[in-house]
């Protein structure tokens, strides 16, 4: 039986542990080794292997130091920049790495390089980096609105209880920007109220839901029309197709 851990790092990130029975782990995007280490020491779990979803430094950064120390195999995307990737993972390619069996998704826009890993079942796991995130999505660095608007039509396709584990903490951050967009949506006021509440216990608001996200990420629903009609009433222009409201959206957010 594997259980996942998030272990804090910076001053928002999560790097996401994942247990096996057998005392081995995984982690999903250290970009840092020390919390790592810790982890690893306080839980008496040896490292296996590390999966990565994009090149920025806040999701690589401890890779070679966990790499040299505990000989473990990495897993990524195809992007030479990421020094240390054993084995690279393309759209629709399987990875079976301790309890889990991973289909890997292409998920450009935040980067050009990003993938998630997503294993469906009885109990459905996504781990999609900087591309969706409680409340919100990624910034476009690399790519462009359609490109990650069609990414996160990809995830959002996935079964409403999948849970959801982004790598940061900006949950009440986009939740704010949502009822700006959105704000006659009741199902998102009370997850602002839910998810303000766990900060305040100084609890994480991750994972979320595919099906929590559908309901309450103005990036989910720019086919619903009060996103558009939100827009307007920004003084910003909606466009007629979901792909231009969700640019518009995501416009909006850069500047919010």
């Amino acid at each position: 039986m594997t259980t996942i851990n998030g272990i804090p790092a910076f001053t928002d990130n999560y790097i996401w542990l994942l247990q096996n029975s057998d005392d081995s782990a995984y982690v999903v995007d250290p970009g840092d080794a020390a919390p790592v280490e810790r982890a690893l020491k306080e839980r008496k779990l040896s490292l296996e292997g590390i999966l990565i979803t994009h090149h920025h430094f806040d999701h690589v950064g401890g890779l070679k130091a966990l790499k040299d120390k505990h000989r473990c195999r990495v897993y990524g995307p195809a992007n030479p920049a990421i020094d240390g990737i054993d084995q690279v993972l393309v759209a629709g390619d399987h990875l079976n790495v301790g309890d889990y069996s991973f289909e890997i998704i292409s998920v450009p826009g935040h980067t050009l390089d990003h993938i998630a890993y997503y294993q469906a079942g009885e109990n459905p796991v996504l781990f999609c980096g900087d591309t969706l995130f409680a409340g919100g999505c990624g910034r476009i660095f690399e790519g462009d609105p359609p490109m990650m608007h069609e990414s996160l039509c990809k995830l959002a396709a996935l079964p409403a209880a999948t849970a959801v584990y982004c790598a940061h903490e900006y949950t009440l951050a986009n939740l704010a920007f949502a009822l700006a967009a959105d704000p006659d949506n009741a199902a998102l006021k009370e997850r602002q109220r839910n998810a303000q509440a766990l900060r305040t216990r100084g609890e994480a608001t991750v994972p979320s839901t595919i099906g929590l996200e559908l309901a309450t990420n103005p990036f989910l629903r720019s086919a619903a029309p009060e996103l558009a009609l939100g827009l307007e009433a920004a003084g910003r222009e909606a466009g007629a197709k979901p792909v231009e409201v969700f640019a518009g959206l995501r416009a909006w957010k850069d500047q919010f």
